[in-house]
């Protein structure tokens, strides 16, 4: 009988330990019936096209008039291109081009983004869908398109990172990426005169005004920047920036006349930028 307090005891001890076990048990089998969320998709793109290697060279010799007269070391030259800084070749890339000729100057460069979301909330094709908006924007333009989601700091200082910028692409980039240029006044944008007189349909610089763009990617806009009011010289700049998936591409096409009378055909700019611009879409998209 000495014993039995002893036995009581460890008893008591079992039947402890097997409520703690039903209650652990009870509490698993109500967390496995909460809901979970999925993450969103990724985008379509991991990687970017070699920007210098993204325009063929026939369409190079049409759009640097003069290019293909140079010598031959001189034509390589430009055509090769030039790379743009970058520390992040899978996020941002571009390539720039130029030709002097006698009658006129002309450049042109590509721009490559591809958008990723730190939010496992958000897709990347929402993300980038924020960074083109707000590239429409800074041109003055407005499609019927819902925004995006709001901007993650994640991304902000990520961006900005792997760009070498100090600043988010979403929000400093986007105010001159599209243009190259502030934005302009409705005056630049109009695709008439800049010097106060309205221009005729027949001047060379009578162009289609800033717009958006069908049929080009999944969204898409160009911004057309005549001559400055002011300007000593004739600087004409299109822009066509789309999105495609995750992937925003911006294009822009240049030209300055040798002579101040020789005013750029805004016309031709655009056509040649739209082509361009269709061109790179189809190349995204095999």
């Amino acid at each position: 009988m000495a014993y039995v307090p002893g036995v009581a005891l460890l008893a008591a001890l079992v039947v402890g330990c097997s409520a703690g076990a039903d209650g652990n048990a009870n509490g698993a089998d109500s967390k496995a019936g909460s809901p979970t969320v999925s993450p969103a998709p990724p985008g379509k793109y991991l990687t970017l096209p070699a920007p210098c290697r993204a325009v063929p060279r026939s369409t190079l010799k049409d759009l640097l008039p003069g290019a293909a007269e140079l010598p031959g070391d001189q034509q390589d030259k430009v055509f090769r291109g030039s790379a743009a800084v970058t520390y992040d070749t899978d996020r941002k890339v571009g390539c720039s081009w130029k030709s002097d000729a006698p009658s006129a100057t002309r450049s042109l460069s590509v721009d490559f983004e591809r958008v990723v979301s730190y939010d496992p909330a958000v897709s990347d094709d929402d993300r980038a869908d924020t960074v083109y908006a707000k590239k429409e924007k800074a041109a003055g333009l407005s499609s019927s398109a819902t925004p995006g989601p709001p901007d993650e700091k994640g991304e902000e200082s990520e961006t900005s990172e792997g760009s070498g910028k100090a600043e988010d692409p979403a929000d400093a980039d986007a105010d001159t990426d599209a243009t190259g240029s502030a934005e302009p006044s409705p005056s630049e944008s109009s695709g008439g005169s800049t010097d106060g007189t309205p221009g005729s349909s027949s001047s060379p610089e009578e162009a289609l005004p800033s717009r958006i763009l069908d049929n080009l990617g999944d969204a898409a806009f160009l911004q057309d920047l005549p001559k400055q009011a002011g300007s000593p010289t004739q600087h004409h700049t299109v822009s066509v920036v789309f999105r495609t998936s995750n992937v925003v591409v911006t294009v822009r096409y240049a030209e300055q006349p040798a002579l101040i009378t020789q005013v750029p055909d805004g016309r031709e700019l655009q056509e040649k930028a739209q082509a361009l611009a269709r061109k790179l879409a189809e190349t995204l998209s095999e």
